[in-house]
């Protein structure tokens, strides 16, 4: 079970989606592959950025970019509106596939990706221990512990 001296998970509509290691919020070094976990509701990534967007910290400041793998997400638009702001998707062949990077000037927070289709329970035991203090697992072994598995990659059209 997660505890708040272990993890952090931001209070927002999509709180059991999106789990963040303590500290990063403040924008104090967080350790290990991923700084935290989200699990979108489904591959559509313009479609899911927007609410995870308005749940990360406030304290991190404005969102300008957001690297994806393109072989996990697909074709997908290269900028969003939020809020009066344009928002940069930017996608890479070289990104892991289990991971999103939200960018800003001042920060960047990588996120473990749990498949839009694991089940509840497997899903927030990935982001209890994504979100762990200390928690130094790559991102293929944090999903493999927690029974979640990836999706099967979406074809690029």
């Amino acid at each position: 079970m997660m505890s708040a001296s272990n993890s952090s998970t931001v209070q927002d509509p999509i709180t059991t989606r999106l789990a963040l290691k303590p500290g990063v919020e403040a924008r104090s070094s967080a350790t290990g592959f991923v700084d935290g976990a989200w699990w979108p509701g489904s591959r559509d990534l313009a479609g899911e950025i927007p609410a995870l967007l308005a749940a990360l910290p406030k304290a991190l400041g404005r969102v300008e970019r957001v690297s994806y793998n393109l072989a996990t997400w697909g074709v997908t638009v290269r900028i969003l509106h939020i809020n009066g702001a344009a928002v940069h998707l930017a996608g890479y062949r070289s990104q892991n596939a289990d991971t999103v990077d939200v960018l800003g000037r001042d920060h960047r927070v990588t996120l473990l990706v749990v498949p839009p289709e694991a089940t509840e329970d497997t899903a927030h035991a990935a982001l209890a221990t994504a979100s762990a203090r200390g928690n130094t697992d790559s991102p293929a072994d944090l999903l493999a512990a927690s029974g979640a598995r990836p999706g099967a990659p979406v074809a690029a059209a």
